[in-house]
C-alpha cells in the first residue's frame, strides 16, 4: 500500500523571527549595552554619602544651590541617573497598560526596523512593506504613543520628579567633603552605554541603509 504524501510545513515565520533575534548586530547591542550598565553601577557611589544626614545645609543663595547641584551631580552622577530611572520604573510599574504599550513600541522597532534582516521582507495578510512605508508606520505610531495618549504624560511627570529629587539633594548636599577622581572623565560611568548601543548601531547601519 502506498504511503500517504508528506504535505510540506512552512516555517518562514518561525524562521525570520529566529534570525531576527539572531543577528549580529542584535547581539552586539545586547553585550554592549550589558557590559556598560554594569561598568556604570560598578562606579556608583555609597548610598551612605548619599543619605549622610551630616552633610545637609540649606544653601544661602540660589547661585550656590546651582553650584552645589553641579558638583553634586558631577559626584553623585550615577546615583542620580539610578534615581531617576527607578522614579520611571515604578511610574511604569504602577502603570501596566502603558509599561505594555511602551514594550511593544521598543519591540517594533528592534525587530521590526533596526535589526529585521534586509533580506527578508515583511508581509502581513499577504502583503509586503517597504522599508519606507515600515519607518512611516513606526514613526506615526511613535509619534500617537508618545504625544497622544496618556503614555507621554506619565514619561514627562515621572521624569520631572525625578529631578525634582535630584535638584533637591543636590541643592541641600554640601560638596565640600566631596573629591572627584581627575583622571575619571565626567561623562563616564552609566552613561557610556549609549558608546555601546552607537557602535551596535553602526554595526546594523548597513542593513538598515539598504532598507531606506
Amino acid at each position: 500500500m502506498a504511503s500517504a504524501p508528506t504535505l510540506p510545513i512552512s516555517t518562514s515565520q518561525s524562521d525570520t523571527a529566529s534570525q531576527s533575534i539572531s543577528t549580529p548586530a542584535f547581539r552586539s547591542f545586547l553585550s554592549n549595552l550589558s557590559a556598560n550598565i554594569r561598568h556604570g553601577f560598578s562606579q556608583r557611589r555609597p548610598w551612605y554619602e548619599l543619605l549622610d544626614r551630616s552633610s545637609f545645609a540649606r544653601p544661602d543663595s540660589l547661585s550656590e544651590a546651582a553650584s552645589r547641584i553641579r558638583k553634586n551631580f558631577s559626584y553623585f552622577r550615577i546615583n542620580y541617573i539610578s534615581l531617576i530611572a527607578l522614579s520611571l520604573a515604578l511610574s511604569l510599574v504602577s502603570h501596566p497598560f502603558s509599561l505594555l504599550v511602551l514594550l511593544a513600541l521598543l519591540g517594533a522597532w528592534l525587530f521590526l526596523y533596526l535589526f529585521r534582516p534586509s533580506d527578508q521582507p515583511l508581509v502581513i495578510a499577504g502583503r509586503i512593506f517597504s522599508p519606507r512605508e515600515i519607518l512611516g508606520i513606526l514613526v506615526v505610531s511613535t509619534v500617537v504613543v508618545v504625544f497622544l495618549t496618556s503614555v507621554g504624560s506619565l514619561l514627562i511627570s515621572a521624569l520631572l520628579v525625578g529631578l525634582a529629587v535630584v535638584c533637591t539633594h543636590g541643592a541641600f548636599r554640601v560638596p565640600e567633603d566631596l573629591f572627584l577622581d581627575d583622571s575619571e572623565p565626567a561623562n563616564a560611568g552609566l552613561l557610556s552605554f549609549l558608546g555601546g548601543a552607537a557602535s551596535a548601531a553602526a554595526a546594523a547601519a548597513p542593513s538598515v541603509a539598504t532598507r531606506v
